[in-house]
């Protein structure tokens, strides 16, 4: 900044702020605890040393994701930035399974229509013929029986909940 006010790393460093300071233009003074944090964790000296050797014009991504980083490791010591993405691939997957049995809950519903016709209207020949291609290709091999164990077993009852959730980094 080399003149008014420092920059949030020169303010915490309690140095003076040069013209051609690395940090002034990504850690302003007016907002100290994003520099505070990323020194926190990574050093002033690691920080400075990681910004010279990039370009110019990547700097910016690379102080945001170093802040983020920052802020995660804060909040969980050991995982980081690892943890948040492993608590939130569990939960895809925990919401394609979900996902999974609602459709073969549907499916299951869609056979018993197939099975079970309404008496209200007598159906064609060609509607009788179509129907009974598609038991016989949904009960071949015995695949309901393998649905009604599979819809017994992936209920929403047996799935697990994580013991290790954490509260999100975004709230």
């Amino acid at each position: 900044m080399g003149g008014s006010s420092p920059c949030a790393s020169c303010k915490l460093l309690r140095r003076r702020c040069a013209k051609d300071c690395i940090f002034a233009p990504y850690f302003p003074s007016d907002d100290p605890h994003k520099f505070a944090i990323v020194h926190k964790v990574f050093g002033a000296s690691n920080v400075s040393k990681m910004l010279q050797e990039l370009p110019i014009h990547q700097r910016a991504d690379a102080v945001s994701s170093l802040v983020y980083e920052a802020n995660a490791r804060v909040r969980d010591p050991v995982y980081g930035c690892v943890g948040a993405i492993s608590f939130l691939q569990n939960q895809v997957s925990q919401l394609q399974m979900q996902l999974a049995v609602a459709q073969a809950e549907i499916l299951c519903i869609q056979m018993q229509q197939v099975e079970e016709p309404s008496t209200a209207a007598l159906p064609t020949h060609h509607q009788i013929d179509h129907h009974q291609d598609e038991k016989s290709l949904l009960l071949s091999n015995n695949n309901f029986n393998n649905l009604q164990q599979y819809l017994s077993f992936a209920s929403a009852s047996n799935v697990i909940p994580d013991p290790l959730k954490r509260e999100s980094l975004w709230t």
